[in-house]
């Protein structure tokens, strides 16, 4: 087996009631003038007010930043950052989703650098990042993106998404508790949730995936397949969230370090083009891969059929995929989210300009076990068109 690199965040705070580690974190960090990237929901829920008062109470200048937007375009990141430099922080706290999550680790690093967010994009910058940037403490407040324990921020183009990666982006402190998650609505619960469970099974089937991230991988499938269901149904369950906040953040490490492959190559053009949800785009494709993809993975397939029901099984390696497949397409049924990409409104005719969009991700589509041309990725998007798995061939 060839060696595997491990990366991983500094420092994490996990579980609940861990937001109390903030302030002493903080002090640590020797800063005045903060910076808080917040989603504008949680401003007014008052749910910010669990970072803001004791930070404020303490005497530190507090300014919150709500500019924030699902999927956030390019040009939101170029404002934060130019915000940013003009503010003279000290440190950069993010908290919210993975949007707020993205943008907060980027303008902590790209502040302090020259040029703009676009020199520095994956697939068409021009500028490698050089500085450590300002010092970032990662707050999560749902269960699904693990934006928290990784050295990416995804922005939307004009039809497709990029992103601006480097180590430097990871966060200096992450902290993790469930109990901030409990204002999460049902249909943010799912499409979240639906995500992290993505990133943990693609990181399992991953060609970079290690005996560590699969360890990972399993164990993130195990929780989140275990309780999607009842958070997605009651929120205030706190087993629930307990759940879904440690099966996100594992998820969230197995493929910073394995990657994630074929779903989120195909959901970056429905996120660019169609503005739908990272969670719902990962969640529409999500059946339609694996199942075009199972041939290649057949056995990997039958150990996450195992982890989703918790339990070992008699099935062939054949029949477990399979019937891995089946179960992917119940849990994404059981929380509410479409299963057709025409149930987004999506045309028909869309699905050329999506496949073209698609085959750019060539980051993310060099970790798929099944390798993935122009007529696999149009299959793919057409399959989930038509509300129907079809396969590839064996490779």
């Amino acid at each position: 087996m060839s060696s595997s690199k491990l990366v991983f965040a500094p420092l994490s705070y996990t579980g609940w009631g861990s937001l109390e580690n903030l302030l002493p974190e903080v002090r640590k960090a020797e800063a005045m003038r903060i910076l808080i990237v917040t989603d504008p929901q949680l401003v007014e829920i008052g749910l910010t007010r669990n970072v803001t008062v004791p930070l404020e109470e303490e005497g530190f200048d507090i300014t919150l930043y709500t500019e924030v937007v699902p999927e956030p375009p390019l040009s939101v990141g170029e404002q934060l950052v130019a915000f940013t430099r003009e503010g003279g922080f000290d440190l950069v706290i993010g908290m919210g989703g993975g949007s707020a999550l993205d943008l907060a680790k980027m303008t902590a690093v790209l502040s302090q650098q020259e040029g703009r967010v676009e020199d520095y994009l994956n697939l068409s910058g021009t500028k490698e990042i050089q500085v450590k940037g300002l010092p970032k403490i990662l707050i999560p407040t749902t269960a699904g993106t693990g934006s928290e324990v990784t050295n990416i921020a995804v922005l939307s183009l004009d039809s497709t998404k990029d992103v601006v990666t480097h180590d430097n982006l990871l966060a200096d402190v992450a902290i993790i508790d469930p109990k901030l998650t409990l204002t999460v609505p049902p249909k943010v619960t799912a499409a979240t949730g639906i995500d992290a469970l993505t990133h943990a099974v693609e990181a399992y089937i991953s060609i970079n995936a290690s005996p560590t991230t699969d360890a990972l991988a399993l164990h993130a499938i195990k929780l989140i397949a275990g309780s999607i269901r009842t958070a997605v149904r009651d929120g205030s369950d706190r087993h629930a969230r307990i759940d879904m906040s440690y099966g996100s953040y594992i998820a969230g490490l197995a493929f910073f370090n394995a990657g994630v492959a074929g779903v989120h190559a195909l959901a970056y053009p429905l996120g660019g083009q169609f503005h739908i949800s990272h969670g719902e785009s990962n969640a529409v494709l999500l059946p339609y891969v694996m199942g075009y993809i199972r041939k290649s993975c057949e056995g990997r397939m039958a150990d996450v059929l195992e982890a989703i029901e918790g339990r070992s099984n008699d099935l062939s390696k054949e029949e477990a995929s399979r019937k891995c497949v089946e179960e992917l397409v119940r849990i994404v049924r059981d929380v509410g989210i479409p299963q057709r990409l025409s149930q987004f409104d999506i045309p028909e005719s869309a699905l050329e300009e999506l496949t073209k969009d698609g085959v750019k991700q060539k980051r993310l589509l060099a970790r798929s076990p099944m390798v993935l041309e122009e007529t696999d990725i149009h299959r793919i998007y057409q399959a989930a068109y038509d509300g129907e798995v079809v396969e590839g061939k064996k490779q």
